[in-house]
C-alpha cells in the first residue's frame, strides 16, 4: 500500500477543471491502488487557475451542464429536500434517493450546511471586514453531528477563502472524492459559490485550490480515456 502525491509545482497547476479532469483521470486509471471497488490516489492537491470556466468538456465523460446547474440551483435554495431537486431538475436522480434519510433529505446539499448557522453570510462578512482572515471557513462535514451520517455523508469537509494580491481564493478539502461523478459537479457547484462570495465581497475572483484525502475512480468507469481512440481505429 502506498499514497500517491502530487508535488506542489507546474504538474498539479491546470488552467481549467476539465484540463485537471483530464490529467488526473490518467493519473488515476494507470497508476491507481485498489482500494475498495475503487482505483485510488491519496493525498491529491492541485490548483485550478480559471474556476470560473468550469465546464468538463471531454468526450468520453459526456458531462451534463444542465443538471450541474440544477445542482447548484439547489443549494442556493438551502433545502436539504431531494423533492426540491426534482422539482428544479424535472427527475431525482437515484443516487440522492440512495442517500435521502425518511423525510427526504440529505446532508449533503451543501447549501443546506452553508446556510446552517449563517456560515456563508459570516463568511462574507469576515473577508469585508479583514481582508486579511484566516477565519472565513465554511465547515460541512461535522464530526459532532455524526449520528445523522447513517445514509449520507458529507464528501467534503470545509471550504476557505483568503484574499491575496488583492484576489479571492479558496481552498476545498474534501475526506473522499469521486472524480467522475463528484468532481465533475461539485467543481461546478464550489466555483459558482466562488463567484457569489466575490460578487459578495467585492474581490476578483482568483483561483481555486482543490485537495482529496482520497481520490478514485469506481471500477465502471475505468478505461473510458481509450474508447474514443480505439472507436476511431476501429472504423479509421
Amino acid at each position: 500500500m502506498f499514497c500517491f502525491i502530487i508535488r506542489v509545482d507546474m504538474s498539479n497547476i491546470y488552467r481549467t477543471a476539465d484540463k485537471a479532469f483530464y490529467h488526473l483521470y490518467d493519473v488515476i486509471n494507470d497508476n491507481g491502488v485498489d482500494y475498495d471497488e475503487t482505483k485510488a490516489l491519496f493525498n491529491i492537491g492541485f490548483y485550478i487557475r480559471e474556476p470560473w470556466d468550469n465546464k468538463i468538456e471531454t468526450p468520453y465523460r459526456e458531462w451534463k451542464e444542465d443538471y450541474a446547474e440544477a445542482e447548484w440551483q439547489w443549494y442556493l435554495t438551502g433545502d436539504p429536500k431531494i423533492e426540491k431537486l426534482g422539482s428544479i431538475y424535472g427527475i431525482i436522480p437515484q443516487i440522492w434517493k440512495h442517500m435521502a434519510n425518511d423525510e427526504g433529505k440529505v446532508n449533503s446539499n451543501y447549501g443546506y450546511q452553508w446556510e446552517r448557522e449563517f456560515q456563508l453570510d459570516r463568511v462574507v462578512a469576515k473577508l469585508k471586514n479583514n481582508p486579511n482572515t484566516r477565519q472565513a471557513v465554511i465547515s460541512i462535514y461535522d464530526g459532532k453531528e455524526i449520528y445523522k451520517y447513517r445514509h449520507d455523508t458529507p464528501c467534503t469537509t470545509a471550504i476557505q477563502f483568503s484574499v491575496i494580491n488583492d484576489k479571492l481564493e479558496m481552498c476545498v478539502t474534501m475526506r473522499s472524492n469521486d472524480l467522475w461523478f463528484g468532481f465533475c459537479n461539485d467543481q461546478y457547484c464550489f466555483s459558482q459559490l466562488h463567484k457569489l462570495v466575490s460578487q459578495r465581497t467585492g474581490y476578483e475572483q482568483g483561483g481555486y485550490y482543490h485537495f482529496a484525502h482520497n481520490m478514485h475512480l469506481y471500477l465502471p468507469q475505468l478505461n473510458k480515456n481509450g474508447f474514443l481512440q480505439k472507436k476511431a481505429n476501429q472504423y479509421g
